[in-house]
């Protein structure tokens, strides 16, 4: 997944959320929603020398899967036996063949920069996904499709900052919650749809601070969050 359909996918998820497109590049992104999701690091292929990226930084050898796969079909990874005289030996001989895979991804395709994925399609800089599509800096999601910023959480869509969630759409910064669309900040609820700065409440419509509005008076409110969200920034 290169550049220009990363931002396509984010421009897509913040029209259904904000009713805008982005006003963020695609690092920006990273910055402002991403900062605190565990995402892959980039680290060096000990082979080739090659870019690649990793869920774990802490070992100190790592080599892409193609190329693992790759150096097994040539010459392999089997050593010849030998006499072993001490356990420093042993380790020593362990080492030369201990690398750690980098950007493990399994039945997909159109995947960059990400490490375990699964069965996923147009996903970038993801970590430990699983059946997700278009899917940008995002960590332990499954089936879920267009969201950003998200992490353990299953069945989103057009989402950003969800965590620990389920069953959401259309909204923005969810913790705990399920059942939840078209809304921002909720913590702790279920089946809310357009809600703002609510907590530990359910079945609900149109309420701000866990306080009901009418219609009309809400979608009045909602659009000064939406500006305070955004921060007034302009493309």
């Amino acid at each position: 997944m290169n550049h220009k359909q990363a931002m396509n996918v984010v421009n897509q998820v913040f029209e259904n959320i904000f009713r805008q497109k982005s006003p963020y590049q695609l690092d920006e992104i990273l910055t402002e929603f991403a900062f605190d999701i565990k995402l892959p690091q980039k680290v060096v292929d000990s082979m080739t020398g090659e870019e690649t990226w990793a869920s774990s930084v802490n070992p100190t050898k790592f080599i892409i899967q193609k190329n693992s796969e790759n150096f097994n079909n040539g010459k392999g990874w089997m050593l010849k036996k030998r006499e072993i005289t001490s356990l420093e030996e042993l380790i020593k001989l362990w080492k030369k063949v201990n690398f750690t895979t980098t950007e493990r991804v399994y039945d997909s395709t159109n995947v960059s920069q990400s490490d375990t994925i699964y069965s996923s399609e147009n996903l970038y800089r993801c970590n430990d996904c699983r059946k997700c599509k278009n899917v940008i800096y995002s960590d332990g999601c499954g089936s879920s499709e267009y969201v950003i910023a998200c992490q353990r959480s299953g069945n989103l869509s057009f989402c950003i900052r969800v965590d620990d969630s389920a069953n959401c759409s259309n909204s923005y910064n969810v913790i705990c919650s399920a059942k939840i669309s078209n809304s921002l900040f909720i913590q702790d609820c279920n089946s809310l749809h357009e809600c703002i700065f609510c907590s530990h409440i359910s079945n609900r419509k149109y309420c701000i601070a866990n306080m009901q509005f009418e219609k009309e008076e809400y979608f009045e409110i909602k659009k000064e969050i939406i500006k305070w969200i955004l921060g007034g920034k302009k493309r």
